[in-house]
């Protein structure tokens, strides 16, 4: 049955995802999901369709699929083996706390945009590692398709160009320059983009694995990179003030990703696997979800009840989140109790009927004693792979690395720079994700696997927008498990965002009708309607005769790629 959205919704109802019968790659980039569909038919599994993806989408998507930055994976096995991968970036060692505070106290620029807004990238050595563990092809062969998009050339499509020509100012500043933006205008629809230097980085990367990247040639590149244009002599302490990095030899050859546990959720007979710190995703998901179950069927989505529900569960998990998460390497979290469907019945109580609770007024979480993309995939046997990856913003630092044609994350940004004061996608978080050298930087990327009441593979999915990410993955699995709408419908549905502080429902702009926003503010809220409010979300679903995938009607230039 087609869902029922408010009239004059941009995102009609009723409309069909992508089908495909016996496996499926789903991304921001139909050309990077085509890679991974190539390795797929060529009789790779699911993680070296992944792989090939992860390398596509540098090529295809360099605003946020890029190997300069790092992400998290989730994988599951058709024998029902599970992993959660992290190689998240991490912070060089010369770090420290307050470098991005000014001598007056004031949060400097230098963590979101130039040199020394870069942690050590963390892709490459994800990629390999998962590769390693559950792949089935040599990494060169994975590698393939993206080597030649880059080498050959690519047609530049209206996503790309539309990218590019909106960051161009920055980009011009660095050495992406020649590349997108030829004799000084962004590339157009239509012409061939070639990348020789990344082509050329990949093929190291094919020839010496993680080594080729984290040493050698690349790693040499990475490290002038952060030396250009800084004056000699220059402190540590002063650096971030001159657009200079901090990124070494050492600290490339040092990087290494992490094995997790992965995070498990019971919801209403599925079971959810996703990601465990330093992602706060699959902790603050799993909050969410675990509030909400306790109430024994929700409000008719759209309603102002339903909004109410959803809004005030996530704020009472953004709470925790924002105080109690970080790198587990560096801060004791409390995982059994945030984990606790007990737990989540004392924040439950909290939730009145017809009033909204204002953030200030509940119990700050007790301790104990980030632009990004997402891509899915599903193979013939039944294997599933879950990944985000990202640079942070769009471009990440817009530096790109002269001479290795990749652009260099500003994840540093993602830490705690100065208590109190919001980063820039407006969260305010706590000492837990205080900078420290080696420390992985707090994400809200939430890369998960769905397996229905009967322990079959039910959904692969993702997304990307900061925090958002958070918020659109679990509206997408609600729309789905307790409205019992399509893939598309589910995808396509208004989303409403609350982070707890600000203490603001935000909501999309004729997604929710006046009627209902004026009853949410009789409750209470502070409301604020925005065209553009979810994330985007990437989605493969089992179908009746195969899957369905497909990029969110949101987003630009994705899609879903089957056979």
């Amino acid at each position: 049955m087609k869902a029922d959205f408010p009239e004059g919704w941009k995102y009609p109802a009723g409309r069909t995802a992508q089908f495909a019968e016996h496996a499926m790659v789903a991304s921001s980039s139909r050309a990077a999901a085509a890679a991974g569909t190539e390795i797929l038919k060529a009789g790779g599994n699911a993680v070296d369709a992944a792989v090939a993806t992860a390398f596509a989408l540098t090529v295809a998507y360099p605003e946020a699929g890029n190997i300069g930055g790092g992400g998290y994976m989730i994988i599951r096995m058709a024998d029902g083996r599970t992993a959660a991968l992290d190689y998240r970036e991490m912070a060089p060692a010369a770090s420290f706390r307050e470098m991005y505070i000014d001598s007056a106290g004031r949060l400097m620029n230098g963590g979101v945009q130039g040199r020394s807004a870069s942690g050590v990238p963390g892709v490459i050595a994800g990629l390999t590692a998962a590769l390693a563990k559950y792949g089935s092809m040599p990494l060169a062969k994975v590698m393939e398709p993206a080597i030649r998009m880059a080498s050959e050339g690519m047609i530049v499509d209206s996503a790309l160009a539309r990218s590019v020509n909106g960051k161009s100012a920055l980009l011009a500043k660095y050495a992406g320059a020649p590349i997108f933006l030829p004799n000084g205008k962004p590339v157009t629809v239509g012409t061939i983009l070639k990348q020789p230097d990344l082509a050329a980085t990949f093929r190291r990367i094919a020839e010496h694995g993680a080594d080729g990247f984290y040493k050698g040639r690349t790693a040499e590149l990475i490290v002038a990179e952060m030396q250009r244009g800084c004056p000699e002599g220059i402190s540590t302490r002063a650096r971030a003030s001159h657009n200079c990095g901090i990124i070494t030899m050492t600290d490339l050859a040092a990087y290494h990703p992490a094995w997790r546990i992965p995070i498990e959720t019971d919801y209403r007979g599925y079971k959810l696997i996703t990601m465990a710190p330093s992602s706060s995703g699959g902790i603050t998901l799993g909050e969410t979800l675990n509030i909400l179950e306790g109430f024994p069927a929700l409000p008719k989505f759209g309603s102002v009840q339903y909004w109410h529900l959803l809004a005030s569960a996530l704020q009472r998990a953004f709470i925790d989140r924002n105080e109690l998460l970080g790198d587990p390497d560096y801060v004791k979290i409390p995982l059994s109790r945030l984990r606790s469907k007990a737990y989540a019945a004392t924040l439950r109580a909290t939730i009145g009927t017809d009033r909204a609770t204002p953030t200030k007024t509940l119990p700050a979480a007790s301790h104990e004693g980030t632009e990004t993309t997402q891509y899915s995939v599903v193979d013939a046997m039944g294997n599933a792979v879950s990944t985000t990856t990202t640079l942070n913003s769009l471009y990440g630092s817009s530096v790109m690395v002269d001479g290795a044609g990749f652009f260099l994350n500003n994840t540093m940004d993602d830490f705690t720079s100065q208590p109190g004061t919001p980063n820039q996608f407006g969260l305010i978080q706590a000492e837990a994700n205080a900078i420290a050298p080696g420390k992985r930087a707090l994400s809200a990327m939430t890369p998960t696997i769905v397996l229905d009441p009967n322990g079959k593979l039910f959904m692969v999915l993702g997304a990307r927008g900061g925090p958002r990410i958070i918020t659109s993955t679990a509206q997408v699995i609600l729309n789905t498990i307790d409205h019992h709408m399509s893939l598309s419908d589910a995808m396509s549905a208004p989303r409403i965002h609350h982070q707890a502080l600000p203490d603001v429902i935000t909501y999309d702009l004729q997604g929710v009708d006046s009627v209902t926003v004026g009853r949410l503010k009789a409750m209470g809220y502070e409301t604020l309607g925005q065209s553009y409010v979810g994330g985007s979300v990437v989605a493969i679903r089992r179908v009746k005769g195969g899957w369905e995938g497909m990029d969110d009607p949101r987003g630009y230039g994705g899609g879903a790629v089957g056979y």
